[in-house]
């Protein structure tokens, strides 16, 4: 009777054993499915040079969570982002306007906007100029070559040299709109430079330069005017008060599938709420004034 209870004790602990390995097999085999699931493929992302740095930082926060995707992000200008997305050569176009501004009516309206946030753009001079305001009605008449020297506006007896952007910009583009009544500068009298950075680096080491880039660009190296006496700081674009700033835009060829909805929800989730924050740009839920 002892052998058995014994034999029967050997045959259960035998089965169970068996149950065991098959069980973490099977474990095994799911996660190995699991994994062979997981999304990957490459996203390209191109355009508005504004916006370049939020979607740079969050597209490497987004891989590291996502190793099987890739997500390239360019610049080259909100115009050449809405055409290279409308084209079929990138999967995002990033543009600081609506794509009815850079494409025909048609085009553009084979193209999904996708909101994710506001950005403000700024006056800034040389470090070396004395001046620190101007008013608009000045602003416009430098940008179409009206004045041409520092003097005429409180500074010293010193050559303006304007640096712009390319007619491509989207930053040009709100900044003609909104800081200069839309009156565009004449041709010959400015400097162009193609990207929020070089501009950034020409107005630092041009004696007399003025230009005007994206807030977050801003670290000091050239001086921040005022407009009208109003800074250009995140509460003054909340409250309504300081007038050059535009949603931030992703646009896709169609409603996005795949890894490129994946990136845009993740683009629009809190978890990209406090990089939108620490560079300098503003959630569209904080605004109290719309356009």
């Amino acid at each position: 009777m002892l052998k058995r209870k014994v034999l029967f004790k050997g045959k259960a602990a035998a089965i169970f054993s068996l149950i065991i390995i098959a069980t973490l097999l099977f474990t095994a085999c799911s996660s190995r499915g699991q994994q062979q699931q997981k999304a990957t493929g490459t996203i390209i992302a191109a355009g508005s040079t504004a916006m370049q740095p939020l979607v740079e930082e969050a597209a490497s926060q987004f891989m590291s969570k996502n190793p099987g995707i890739q997500v390239q992000v360019q610049g080259g200008g909100s115009g050449t982002g809405l055409k290279l997305v409308y084209d079929g050569t990138v999967q995002i176009g990033n543009s600081d306007v609506p794509a009815e501004e850079k494409l025909d009516k048609e085009k553009a309206k084979e193209l999904e906007a996708h909101k994710i946030c506001i950005v403000g753009f700024a006056v800034i001079a040389n470090p070396n100029v004395k001046v620190d305001n101007l008013t608009k009605s000045q602003l416009i008449d430098i940008f179409t070559g009206k004045i041409n020297n520092w003097k005429y506006v409180g500074g010293d007896d010193q050559k303006i040299v304007v640096i712009n952007r390319p007619t491509g910009s989207g930053t040009r583009a709100t900044f003609t709109k909104y800081a200069l009544d839309g009156k565009e500068e004449t041709q010959g009298v400015a400097l162009t430079q193609d990207s929020s950075g070089t501009v950034k680096k020409a107005v630092s080491e041009t004696p007399g330069a003025i230009s005007y880039i994206a807030l977050s660009y801003l670290d000091g190296s050239v001086k921040v005017m005022k407009l009208d006496g109003v800074e250009p700081t995140k509460e003054n674009i909340i409250e309504g008060k300081y007038p050059v700033w535009s949603y931030e835009y992703m646009y896709t060829k169609g409603e996005p599938t795949g890894i490129v909805k994946s990136f845009i929800d993740y683009m629009k989730s809190d978890e990209v709420k406090h990089i939108i924050e620490k560079l300098g740009y503003i959630p569209i839920s904080e605004m109290k004034v719309s356009r």
